[in-house]
């Protein structure tokens, strides 16, 4: 087992370099995740979907077939495990049971911005040891919308099979040292897929991603979207508790102000893909089987998950982390049996039931919630 205070004693880095501070940065997300509750306090609009139970099935449930293609490469369920840390020494033991578990389940795996190692080469191995403990599952490097040069390095560093572009507005918008000038994004973004031979997506940090930027992004060529909308983890949250540390009240009372601002999860996937065709991943509240296969049913080609787990990983082991997997992939295999459904394909053809602020929102963006709900 991993000491319960894996991130305690004195921090002997040099906070004056932007290097330290990007660095300590990740230690204090991961300890505020573990510490505080940093829940967004708005959900997910899962709750807002029920299947239509099949009492005859007509499928054997040991048969079922979790295996999907994910931009190309096969995994081996629709499961996906999201991007979370790196960038520090003390994180690598983290992202090496993450790796394990991963390979052991077959399951894409993202890591955290790639940021610290680009301006400090000697962190790169603790995102180098995800490709080496996951070598056969997709593995998806992380960098910023704006740091077009260092998209091939990301890329290279983890020998990435996609690139992600995450995409933090409300984060640095209430971070203390937060970046907000967002002039010429598109335009990056479009030099990122210009500049790297594999599939990019991008990602939100739990504020989703919208009809009109997804039209945005598929204009410039990337292969889908991560939503990370409303209802998992809230980063304005984070970094509330994070400008307490530093006793700056305005950031802090934006942290509050803004703790559960964006588009719930649900509504952004159904939101991407009425107006484009790109592959999209549901991440920002998944926190069972049902939610997995709920957002399957919305047309996610797959669904990520990362605070879950992240108590495991940081104060457990591999297997702890393969057991709150199996438990999620568990909660997958029995909503598909109850719909009858040998594939994950087969959720597109099985009707949905949409109800409460789901719908409400669906028709003050005037998208036809009927044909969402109806299958085919």
């Amino acid at each position: 087992m991993v000491d319960n205070k894996p991130f305690s004693g004195n921090d002997s880095e040099d906070h004056s370099s932007d290097a330290s501070m990007t660095r300590r940065r990740k230690i204090e997300h991961i300890e505020i995740c573990l510490d505080e509750d940093v829940q967004c306090r708005r959900s997910a609009m899962f709750e807002d979907i029920e299947f239509v139970h099949n009492a005859l099935p007509e499928i054997d449930k040991d048969q079922i077939d979790l295996t999907t293609n994910f931009f190309g490469f096969k995994a081996s369920a629709p499961l996906v495990i999201a991007a979370m840390t790196g960038g520090h020494p003390q994180t690598h033991g983290i992202n090496e049971r993450l790796a394990i578990a991963a390979e052991e389940l077959g399951l894409p795996i993202g890591v955290g911005s790639q940021r610290a190692a680009v301006e400090d080469p000697t962190l790169a191995d603790t995102f180098r040891i995800v490709r080496e403990k996951a070598p056969s599952v997709p593995v998806i490097a992380n960098i910023g919308a704006t740091h077009v040069q260092a998209a091939p390095d990301a890329v290279s560093m983890i020998d990435a099979d996609i690139l992600a572009v995450h995409l933090n507005p409300l984060q640095e918008a209430v971070q203390p040292e937060g970046d907000c000038n967002s002039e010429g994004v598109i335009e990056s973004i479009a030099a990122i897929v210009d500049s790297v031979d594999i599939p990019v997506i991008v990602k939100e940090t739990g504020a989703g991603i919208s009809s009109e930027v997804a039209r945005n992004l598929e204009e410039v060529g990337i292969d889908g979207v991560d939503v990370g909308g409303v209802g998992g983890t809230s980063w304005a949250a984070v970094e509330y508790f994070r400008a307490l540390r530093e006793e700056d009240d305005v950031k802090a009372q934006l942290g509050l102000e803004f703790w559960s601002w964006g588009i719930p999860t649900a509504l952004s996937i159904i939101m991407v893909l009425d107006s484009t065709e790109l592959d999209v991943i549901a991440t920002g509240g998944i926190r069972s089987g049902l939610d997995v296969a709920k957002a399957l049913s919305l047309g996610a080609v797959s669904a990520g998950l990362a605070h879950p787990i992240l108590r495991p990983a940081v104060h457990g082991s591999s297997l702890d982390v393969v057991v709150e997997l199996e438990r999620i992939l568990e909660g997958l295999k029995v909503a598909m049996y109850l719909n009858g459904c040998s594939t994950v394909s087969d959720f597109s053809s099985k009707p949905l039931i949409l109800k409460g602020k789901l719908v409400e929102a669906l028709r003050s963006l005037d998208i036809d919630y009927k044909k969402v709900a109806g299958g085919s």
